[in-house]
């Protein structure tokens, strides 16, 4: 069973693995894990450094992925809904195509439609 460690913890043993008075080998074996462990959360820490002098707090920062999640989450909303009248046009369009009364011709589609009103078309 994996062991859940919380962020203080993980702070606390990555300052430790910077500071550098023990090797990451001596460190795993105080705190019972394995080496490979450590590793991780000083790369995880060492990638986040950068956003630290960003400028964004971590307020703005999670307030912009609150508003990224719910503009996705409209997003695929949308989509849904798109994707509904889509289906719905697709099954109408092929009922109607597929309905032709009986005594009506078909048009070929290389004949052009005469104007309706039964003249000639006015020259302009």
């Amino acid at each position: 069973m994996k062991k859940a460690y919380s962020p203080a913890f993980k702070a606390q043993i990555v300052r430790k693995l910077l500071k550098e008075e023990k090797s990451v080998n001596q460190l795993a074996a105080e705190h019972g894990m394995h080496p490979n462990q450590l590793y991780r959360w000083r790369e995880i820490a060492l990638a986040g450094l950068p956003s630290l002098f960003a400028g964004d707090t971590a307020q703005e920062q999670a307030a912009k992925e609150a508003v990224h999640a719910q503009q996705i989450q409209e997003l695929y909303a949308e989509i849904g809904k798109l994707t509904t009248q889509l289906t719905w046009l697709k099954k109408t369009v092929g009922a109607i195509v597929t309905f032709r009364p009986q005594g009506l011709p078909s048009v070929p589609p290389s004949q052009p439609e005469t104007p309706r009103g039964g003249g000639a078309p006015d020259a302009a």
